[in-house]
């Protein structure tokens, strides 16, 4: 009976570890560690499959200041693990009908027609001329379109908000390509951005609100969303970074919104918990399917999980290249040498991470809150998470 007591109150607690200390230990232990040597506040991690939750846990504190444990429905600002949502929307509206991939991005947003490309750049000078063709959908769904960053004006839509996605996505539009689009690979936030707002002409309906009635309604991920509540606000992590060796708190430009905020930033705007995304990434790994239902062709699926830039440098690591919205490992290595080839995920600027394994039909989801992790693909947190558990998942 105590034993059944002690399972019983962990599982309330949201921390799945206590129930599954045999093969998964390694896992909360290791992070267990870095929380006591100071490097996270805390963390939560899950591994699932295509049927399951196999291992979940929540270790250290949500807000160190506030002496708050981290929970397993603890809210993150998962970042640019917003961008294979916005890939997921566009490709809801293929499936439709209403676009295609290969459409020029002018036939849907008239503003981006007879863009210029700069040809060469000298001190303050810029040579312009035509590129030889216009951007596709498909360039800015892999990071190959050559659309500009925003303008220095402008990038404070990442903190306050205050201006809507046409706004931004007309300004963007207005400036000249940095190079012919498919010819190279650049991360691209105001891509990803630009197209939200295509969702937006396309589906006539806000990008948050196409999202949340054809995405995180149907796969009820209900604490996922790009305006926290009040209430949900009481649920968030806190950011941190190291200073002078020690953890201190860094503000979320994102929780500072005005009262009524116009942007929800599709290249990274959204927050989640591990429980929401593993519905997500339970629906991907069953080829577009939730609860036997199938919300996004097969075809679509496909598109966006397989390699879609050739033999183009991409991504954070060696071996990486780009599917829609998704990086897909082409040749396991380094990081990703527990992974197989064919895996598709995405990082966010604060360490998190979202892995899926078709091969081994399992997925991973590390959630973090450090403002200093400067490339979290490549990071300590991720290594250890993803070998240790699938030595855990080998063992079982």
């Amino acid at each position: 009976m105590r034993s059944f007591c002690s399972l019983f109150v962990a599982l309330l607690a949201g921390n799945l570890a206590a129930g599954q200390a045999t093969p998964f230990q390694p896992v909360t232990a290791r992070f267990e560690k870095f929380v006591a040597d100071g490097d996270l506040s805390g963390a939560v991690l899950l591994v699932g499959t295509k049927d399951k939750t196999v291992y979940e846990a929540a270790v250290g504190k949500r807000d160190l200041a506030a002496d708050a444990p981290m929970k397993a429905d603890t809210l993150f600002r998962i970042a640019s693990m917003t961008k294979p949502v916005t890939a997921l929307a566009i490709m809801l509206l293929a499936d439709e009908g209403k676009l295609s991939a290969d459409d020029s991005l002018e036939k849907h947003l008239p503003e981006f027609r007879g863009q210029w490309l700069v040809a060469a750049r000298e001190k303050d000078a810029l040579t312009l001329k035509k590129p030889a063709r216009p951007i596709t959908l498909r360039d800015l769904l892999t990071h190959t379109s050559g659309v500009a960053a925003y303008p220095a004006g402008l990038t404070d839509v990442y903190l306050k908000r205050n201006r809507t996605l046409s706004e931004t996505t007309v300004a963007v539009s207005q400036l000249p390509l940095q190079f012919e689009p498919g010819t190279k690979w650049s991360y691209s936030n105001s891509g990803i951005d630009t197209l939200g707002r295509v969702v937006e002409v396309v589906s006539g309906m806000s990008f948050e609100a196409f999202v949340q009635k054809r995405i995180l309604d149907p796969l009820g991920m209900a604490d996922t969303t790009f305006y926290p509540t009040a209430d949900q606000r009481k649920r968030v992590a806190a950011l941190y970074r190291k200073l002078d060796g020690k953890l201190a708190p860094t503000p979320d430009g994102l929780l500072a919104l005005p009262a009524h905020p116009q942007h929800p930033i599709p290249a990274g705007g959204l927050y989640s918990t591990a429980g929401d995304l593993a519905q997500l990434y339970r629906f991907m790994l069953n080829g577009g399917e939730a609860d036997g239902k199938r919300l996004l062709s097969l075809k679509s699926h496909d598109a966006m999980t397989k390699t879609q830039t050739g033999d183009l440098s991409t991504g954070f690591v060696d071996g990486m290249s780009f599917g829609f919205g998704w990086a897909v490992v082409k040749e396991p290595k380094g990081v990703t040498d527990t992974l197989a080839a064919g895996s598709y995920g995405h990082g966010g600027a604060f360490g998190t991470q979202g892995w899926i394994d078709p091969t081994a039909g399992r997925f991973f989801v590390l959630l973090i809150q450090r403002s200093d992790v400067v490339n979290g693909d490549a990071s300590t947190y991720r290594a250890e998470f993803q070998k240790r558990a699938v030595e855990a998942m080998t063992k079982k």
